[in-house]
């Protein structure tokens, strides 16, 4: 058989493997049998590396990049595995801030395919191994992963970590994690491991209880990054962190007031892989340019009009989101291209929005997708004006040509319609 090209085994991965990103529920597999025979097949990659994991309903990519770009600040080879992707498979796989290669990932598919495993894995189970593998080929020194789902039945688990981070809880895949927000914690719980410590970033009532127990049960110190937060303020566009080990201030390069919380938790982390404060103070002053994080309210244009994206897709990214854009709106015209998967709670989110904006109801090309008229009549009946258009790029070109100079553009409600725009 004629040797596949790295686009072609792409879509061999994405057409053959069930892809939540495409797919939903319908792609969720849980139990870690699969994850510990592939393990097996490919020599246990995991085992070759030291590990930081990270899991949360909102805010842990960014944390799990800021911890990648401070390891990598303090002289470390470092391996960072996230997803979903926004433009390229590769994204999700990356070593010192390079996406993984794509003769490896050929590759690596050719060697899965002759092994002839008795397994049907999930595109994330093999794609995990993938990254487990390619991690220990480029000999890393630390790998920062980021849970897929949940965290107790999640692939990535089968990693023993150096240190464990949960950045949060709320109300997000409801049907396959629990539906309150104690029982979503007791699937998060589930990477907290014997004798490793947890750093919590926000938990409040029956969840921080489930942390405290599951942590007192595996005999791992725990730390609520909330209990002690570093006081910030916006100092020329950064947010500024002050009386952080060194007198000198920490910036944070993820500029925007609601990752405050996120470099919080970071700040309490870090502490545990015992990097230099020179470190701190240089990788969360430059985790763009270290691991090249897209989508975390990212300015594509600067003016004429404005445009800002965001990746944030379930209620506890909108209780930020909603009150940042309100500020906008309130003083320049607002113009919001928005789109969501089907299976997120639009009502909640819409309740956040904005009334005096204009809205552009998009839907992005994934079976995932909420139809874009279903998004207008629910936002008719919020009192949110706007129109329906039936693709991403249909409805972003005709806000910016709505756009007069001095407006802002935002788009945003889902990694989908983010990713067609980029």
């Amino acid at each position: 058989m004629e040797k596949r090209n790295y686009e072609e085994t792409v879509e061999w991965l994405y057409e053959q493997l069930p892809m939540f990103q495409s797919l939903g529920a319908g792609a969720y597999k849980p139990g870690l049998d699969t994850a510990h025979l592939l393990d097996d097949a490919f020599g246990n990659p995991h085992r070759k590396f030291k590990t930081v994991h990270v899991a949360g309903t909102n805010g842990k990519g960014s944390v799990s990049h800021t911890i990648a770009a401070i390891l990598m600040a303090d002289g470390h080879k470092v391996g960072l595995y996230t997803s979903p992707h926004l433009k390229d498979f590769r994204e999700r796989i990356r070593v010192n801030g390079e996406k993984v290669t794509k003769d490896f990932v050929v590759d690596f598919i050719e060697k899965y395919q002759a092994m002839g495993l008795d397994c049907q894995p999930s595109f994330f189970e093999l794609t995990t191994i993938m990254a487990f593998k390619y991690f220990q080929e480029q000999g890393v020194d630390y790998a920062v992963i980021e849970v897929g789902l949940g965290g107790r039945l999640d692939t990535t688990n089968i990693i023993t970590p150096v240190l464990s981070v949960i950045t949060n809880i709320s109300l997000d895949h409801t049907a396959l994690l629990g539906d309150t927000e104690a029982e979503i914690a007791g699937e998060k719980a589930g990477i907290i491991k014997p004798g490793v410590p947890v750093v919590i970033g926000r938990a409040e009532g029956d969840v921080r209880r489930v942390f405290e127990e599951k942590a007192k049960k595996m005999q791992s110190p725990i730390v609520f990054a909330q209990d002690s937060p570093y006081q910030y303020e916006i100092d020329e566009g950064f947010l500024c962190f002050k009386g952080v080990r060194s007198c000198i201030p920490v910036k944070y390069e993820l500029t925007e007031e609601f990752q405050a919380e996120n470099g919080n938790t970071v700040l309490h982390a870090v502490p545990f892989l015992f990097v230099s404060d020179v470190a701190i103070l240089q990788g969360m002053n430059q985790v763009i340019e270290f691991t090249h994080i897209m989508g975390r309210w990212m300015t594509m244009q600067k003016a004429d009009p404005t445009v800002v994206c965001d990746t944030g897709h379930n209620p506890g990214a909108w209780e930020y989101l909603g009150p940042r854009l309100q500020e906008i709106a309130d003083k320049q015209p607002l113009r919001v291209v928005l789109g969501f998967a089907n299976d997120k709670d639009i009502t909640a989110i819409m309740h956040r929005l904005p009334k005096n904006a204009e809205y552009y109801f998009v839907q992005p090309s994934v079976k995932r997708a909420a139809s874009s008229f279903t998004l207008l009549f629910k936002g008719i009946i919020m009192g949110l004006k706007g129109h329906f258009y039936r693709t991403v790029e249909e409805g972003y070109k005709k806000a910016l040509a709505d756009s007069n100079k001095g407006d802002f553009v935002f788009v945003g409600g889902s990694n989908y319609v983010v990713a067609e725009i980029l």
